[in-house]
């Protein structure tokens, strides 16, 4: 291997290094929710927007941050997203409210974004159409890896130190990674600058937040809540707004959109990035409503809730790793669609829980769960990004990701607002005070507290079976995403070789692709190129001198 060869691999550590503190963030957030529902007095819609703001503000700035690194170097923005990751993981140990805490976790995901969309658009700079697949396999699994860390490292502190700790860790991953990330990836940019998109950033960061907002509302007041409704129909009316917008001026001359609808007119990149937002959808309850359901209806501690998530990050590992394989072996559709299968039969087996279920019972179906996520997710990220040019990689990589994090509080928003009516609705509660009745309906910890203090046994069985019913019916919907998901990939993505997965070139710009089957019928295929759509037809000797 040439000493470029190698000086590539090794920048790939940086970026896997860079993606360690993102990694860690999602997972110790997930154990110590119950910890910080107590310390700062949250309520269980307090719980969902301490997730989901971190994730809205995540996705919501992926797009013009893919655009700035385009614009003003991938480098540059990625070193900047580290030293501010390192910051807001400070505030958010050092918050002593809810609101003071979602704004350092609103912070944090501006932060996260810039990591890793820049990370993730450096696979494509770095690497070629037949290294990319494997790269993206060594990505995948390290961020994988870094999970594990999330719930035993964060368990091991809650359970003996303060819980400012859990995020204070991230402070040296984050500089170290900045540090590593200037020493060995080299910078990058458009050939040509994209101009700035003030109106598309806008409509598009407005429209996610006022959807998201809507739905969290939902789990707070219920379905029937009018203010819910007119935020999440005023956030999709701007995202409808956002992607006329993005059209139109794409089409004006000169006009250089955030967001070029090109992307998507390969079928492969545009399902693909679809996908990735039914996996995210999938699985976003596993990760939000078990380290709860640990806790409170099993008694563990924080370090023990987080032991007992290592069978998803498992699974995760283990379908990541040969997806590169098996994709070549079989056909990237069979192997995504393989992984919805799986994912399926983990999540309905999870929805027969009950408030007896072991260890081994939850560990069998989050492993399940874990392995076909894993292998649909990593396979996916492979066949989109080689749909992306270079000179777009940093939007191209953007428009992934934040279909793949707005899964996540969007995920998180239903499932929680199924949980929270499905508990509610299930409770049958004695004669006692208003304030009581309220702090039960709740949420389950502090029915928890109401039981114990009232010393009955009762309401403690009945809460805790009503928050297992809830969480039964939150993986019933997670399954049903799955299938959504599965359903799409028979339908639309196209059949893509074997071959093309090591070997297919950007569809977008740079070298003209082979053929990719499936696409559309033979004989009528188009592929687009930096100068427009050719006909596949055509000789690949002919196109190549034309």
């Amino acid at each position: 291997m040439s000493e470029s060869g190698r000086h590539k691999w090794w920048a790939l550590s940086a970026l896997s290094l860079s993606m360690l503190a993102v990694g860690l963030d999602g997972t110790i957030l997930s154990v110590a929710l119950p910890q910080l529902s107590h310390s700062l007095d949250a309520t269980e819609t307090d719980l969902q927007w301490f997730s989901s703001s971190y994730l809205l503000f995540l996705a919501a700035s992926m797009l013009p941050l893919g655009l700035l690194g385009d614009r003003y170097g991938r480098k540059t923005i990625l070193i900047g997203s580290l030293v501010l990751f390192a910051a807001a993981s400070a505030a958010c140990a050092y918050a002593d409210t809810p609101w003071q805490f979602v704004t350092a976790r609103c912070i944090l995901g501006v932060a996260g974004a810039g990591i890793i969309v820049m990370a993730l658009s450096a696979l494509t700079v770095l690497f070629t159409a037949e290294e990319r697949p494997k790269a993206v396999g060594i990505w995948s699994a390290a961020n994988f890896l870094a999970l594990p860390l999330g719930p035993l490292l964060g368990g091991w502190l809650l359970t003996h130190y303060w819980w400012g700790w859990v995020f204070l860790i991230n402070v040296p991953i984050a500089l170290i990674g900045a540090l590593v990330v200037l020493a060995l990836v080299p910078d990058s940019r458009a050939d040509q600058p994209p101009q700035p998109d003030v109106v598309g950033a806008a409509l598009s960061t407005l429209g996610l937040s006022g959807l998201t907002f809507g739905l969290i509302k939902v789990g707070e007041h219920g379905w029937g809540d009018a203010a819910a409704w007119a935020s999440m129909c005023g956030g999709l009316a701007l995202l409808v707004g956002f992607h006329h917008y993005e059209s139109r001026l794409g089409r004006r001359p000169g006009g250089r959109p955030m967001l070029d609808p090109a992307l998507f007119r390969s079928r492969g990149y545009t399902w693909g990035v679809v996908l990735i937002g039914f996996v995210a959808l999938a699985n976003i309850g596993v990760i939000f409503i078990m380290p709860q359901y640990f806790q409170a209806v099993r008694g563990t501690d924080a370090m023990g809730s987080g032991l007992r998530l290592l069978p998803l990050i498992g699974g995760l590992v283990v379908g990541a790793v040969p997806a590169d394989k098996m994709a070549r072996l079989l056909g990237p559709k069979f192997a995504i669609g393989t992984g919805f299968v799986v994912m399926i039969g983990g999540l309905l087996l999870g929805a027969t829980t009950d408030a007896d279920s072991g260890d081994g019972f939850s560990g069998t179906w989050m492993a399940l769960s874990g392995f076909g996520m894993g292998l649909s997710m990593a396979t996916t990220t492979s066949v989109v990004l080689s749909h992306v040019p270079k000179e777009h990689s940093g939007v191209g990589a953007a428009v992934l990701q934040a279909v793949n994090k707005v899964g996540a509080p969007l995920g998180a928003a239903v499932l929680g607002s199924v949980l929270s009516t499905s508990y509610q609705s299930h409770l049958s509660l004695p004669a006692m005070s208003d304030a009581s009745e309220s702090a039960t309906r709740s949420g389950v910890f502090d029915g928890i507290a109401v039981a114990k203090e009232s010393d009955s046994p009762a309401l403690l069985d009945n809460v805790r079976d009503s928050f297992v019913h809830g969480l039964d019916a939150a993986l019933v919907v997670s399954a049903g995403f799955a299938v959504a998901g599965l359903l799409c990939t028979l339908l639309f993505l196209p059949r893509i070789s074997r071959r093309a997965v090591r070997a297919e070139g950007p569809l977008l710009g740079g070298e003209p692709p082979r053929h990719v089957a499936g696409d559309v019928p033979p004989g009528e295929e188009v592929e687009s190129t930096a100068s427009g759509m050719r006909p596949n037809g055509i000789n690949r000797r002919h196109w190549r001198s034309s």
